[in-house]
């Protein structure tokens, strides 16, 4: 078989999905509570392993349990990378803004 062949025959990508706060919360627990594998509450909630396993990470750290980025320092880690782009964004609304000033003149 052909890499091109492969390439061909992979499953199609399935859309990115969002969950909410709660939602992941509810499934940590169920996680956490012990009765069921991690695999098992990803197969019955239709979630990948992966996932899941990092929500459950994610609430270690949260917790203190596990070392780590709280999900309130990825968030203002997050605001903080985009700050360069708004500083620019507005320069650029500030020369637009002369601009067109000077023009309606």
């Amino acid at each position: 078989m052909s890499i091109m062949e492969s390439v061909r025959k992979r499953k199609p990508r399935r859309p990115r999905r969002s969950f909410t706060p709660e939602f992941k919360v509810e499934i940590v627990r169920l996680c956490r509570r012990g009765d069921r594998s991690v695999g098992q509450v990803a197969r019955d909630f239709e979630l990948t392993e992966t996932a899941v396993r990092d929500w459950v990470k994610q609430a270690e750290v949260d917790a203190g349990e596990r070392n780590g980025l709280t999900s309130s320092e990825r968030e203002t880690g997050r605001v903080a990378a985009g700050e360069p782009r708004l500083r620019e964004d507005v320069d650029v609304l500030k020369r637009a803004t002369a601009f067109f000033a000077k023009e309606t003149r």
